[in-house]
């Protein structure tokens, strides 16, 4: 019923402005002398004219548009469908006898004047439905836009539509050509580095970033230009938003102290993936966790056979498996609640499962937390990780990837030397199981992680509490949980990683008080060292910076970019004998022993 209301509503319309439009096409070639048009032969032409232009409009599908949305491909639709009818019109004119012959000159002017009349209408409807908007929409933000690209013309336009309470105001661009320019409307008022007087005399109450492609130092300079407003700062993230068309308003998110990191993440392509899953299956531990659940997201993407999820934490996993069912219910999904220090289960597992791959992601990792537990950082990182790897060779599996971090070289706490003894205690298995492929991935720290340091200090504002930073010097390599899976993704196709470890050039470290200014910054609130911002001192086992490989370690490039492989100079991948009988026998005290004693670096040496 609506279809046919708008299509009945339309044509009457184009209908009027077509007879409107020939009749002053008449007049106007007859010096605008009523007495000498002949009526008889104007209502005969119209009548022709009107059907010929609701036939051809229809056919264009004219009369289903929506105006309220009417943009410029409707416009070219317009201009094909006047021209086709006009020619359609002249031709019958012309050539049939029973119609009027009617002059060029008024067919002409009668294209021009109904096609103008057509936009008028259209533009006039679309210009009381925004102000219907915006009568409905209330009292509206007044937003301040900085960008005066694509994505700023899209979102101007939406806002200008909608009621979701935004009000352009300005535009901000460091463009002089720019300058004094306008979109629908909305001013070019100056540039970046204005933005604070701009704010002010605009009186804006938010302002939005909407320059998807800002490399990162831009997105930092444009936000600390921001900070003297004191107005809450939104983004729009991701050019390949921009770019398919799919910008809207809520895409515009709170900006994030991961937008202003000092490196711009690394974006890996797999098209290799999928064929290396294919029929497959495939283990995930730790697949509750950060990086072992968006492992299992983007392998399941790849179409593997089977994939298996293994973790102790039921919850999360319960949640994990509802996720990956909800994308497809047919998807192949084992769930396995259980430990990889349980004999039992890992024998259950490999033995009715047969997993071709193993992603080794569970681990303990929180330095502090692991000083006072090392028996149980010793049990799960080491002790465990040896079980599931020897689990894996001994049931032939293809691949065993080891999620590793940058703690592990020359470590100075419990966790990192767990996590060293664990990569040596994958490598040595490449000897034994020599038909499986066993590697390592080693990374920095994963932004947004549990219990990493930034929804740390999102909680400490959250609650009001002061930022606890450790100390003034600490610096950190940073990536997002997605670039780590992709690394661990990406590397476990190398086949140079085949008993060694791989690497992800991380960029430059991150200094951990600049973090924190960044979050106070975004949150409104100024950076005060000493009564927002304390210095604790470095905890148990902390570094105030960690490394991405070790002195004795050679790093050499791969086929792949910023990906590197290390090489040991030092017999790694060989263990001693006792060290062995103690993994083979489960012996913590000597596994601890090992792992405090006899590594490179003592657990409690200089940080520095």
């Amino acid at each position: 019923m609506a279809r046919r209301h708008r299509t009945l509503a339309a044509s009457v319309a184009y209908g009027l402005i077509t007879g409107v439009s020939l009749a002053v096409a008449y007049l106007a070639g007859f010096e605008f002398d009523p007495s000498a048009i002949a009526w008889r032969d104007y209502w005969r032409a119209a009548t022709l004219l009107i059907a010929i232009r609701l036939a051809v409009n229809y056919f264009m599908r004219l009369p289903l548009g929506r105006w309220r949305y009417v943009a410029s491909r409707d416009f070219r639709r317009l201009i094909v469908a006047q021209s086709i009818g006009s020619v359609i019109f002249f031709a019958s004119s012309w050539t049939i006898p029973v119609w009027p012959v009617v002059p060029r000159s008024i067919i002409l002017l009668e294209w021009f004047m109904s096609g103008y009349g057509t936009v008028i209408v259209w533009v006039f409807y679309r210009l009381a439905f925004e102000r219907s908007k915006v009568r409905q929409a209330g009292v509206r933000k007044r937003v301040l836009l900085i960008g005066a690209g694509e994505g700023n013309e899209m979102l101007i336009s939406q806002m200008l539509r909608s009621t979701t309470g935004y009000l352009p105001v300005g535009l901000v661009d460091d463009d002089k050509f720019k300058a004094g320019t306008s979109l629908h409307g909305v001013k070019v008022a100056g540039p970046t580095d204005k933005v604070a007087e701009i704010a002010e005399e605009l009186e804006a109450d938010e302002i939005v970033i909407a320059i998807p492609s800002a490399a990162t130092a831009d997105l930092r300079r444009i936000v600390e230009a921001c900070e003297g407003t004191r107005l809450p700062i939104k983004i729009l993230p991701a050019i390949e938003e921009v770019l398919d068309g799919r910008v809207a308003l809520g895409l515009v998110r709170e900006i994030q102290v991961e937008d202003l990191l000092g490196r711009d993440p690394v974006r890996l392509e797999l098209p290799e993936l999928a064929e290396q899953l294919r029929d497959k299956t495939v283990l995930v531990t730790g697949a509750a966790g950060s990086i072992g659940s968006e492992l299992v997201r983007q392998i399941a993407l790849h179409s593997p056979r089977c994939l298996i999820l293994l973790d102790q934490a039921e919850t999360p996993l319960y949640y994990l498996e509802l996720e990956i069912l909800a994308r497809d219910p047919s998807f192949d999904l084992v769930t396995i609640v259980g430990s990889i220090t349980n004999a039992d289960t890992l024998s259950r597992l490999f033995g009715e499962f047969h997993p071709d791959r193993v992603f080794h992601a569970a681990a303990y990792k929180h330095v502090p937390l692991m000083e006072t537990n090392r028996e149980e950082a010793v049990r799960t990182n080491v002790l465990g990780t040896y079980m599931i790897a020897s689990a894996a060779g001994e049931a032939g599996a293809e691949a065993f990837i080891l999620v590793s971090t940058d703690k592990a070289v020359r470590p100075a706490n419990v966790m990192g030397a767990t996590k060293q003894m664990a990569e040596r205690v994958v490598l040595s298995l490449q000897e034994e199981y020599p038909e499986c492929s066993f590697g390592a991935v080693r990374f920095g720290n994963v932004l947004g992680s549990s219990g990493s340091v930034i929804p740390l200090f999102r909680r400490q504002i959250a609650r009001g509490e002061p930022l606890t930073v450790t100390d003034s010097r600490v610096t950190r390599y940073f990536m997002t949980i997605p670039e780590a899976v992709q690394l661990i993704l990406q590397a476990s196709l190398l086949p140079d990683l085949r008993g060694h470890v791989a690497m992800l050039d991380m960029g430059q470290p991150v200094r951990i008080l600049d973090l924190a200014r960044d979050l106070l910054r975004l949150s409104g609130q100024p950076f005060r060292l000493g009564e927002n911002v304390l210095i604790t001192g470095l905890r148990p086992g902390e570094k105030l910076h960690e490394e991405l490989s070790a002195p004795e370690e050679i790093v050499v490039g791969t086929e792949l970019e910023r990906v590197s492989m290390i090489q040991m100079t030092n017999g790694f991948a060989h263990l001693p004998i006792d060290l062995i009988h103690a993994l083979k026998q489960s012996d913590l005290e000597s596994l601890a022993d090992h792992v405090l004693r006899r590594l490179p670096v003592a657990v409690g040496a200089a940080r520095n």
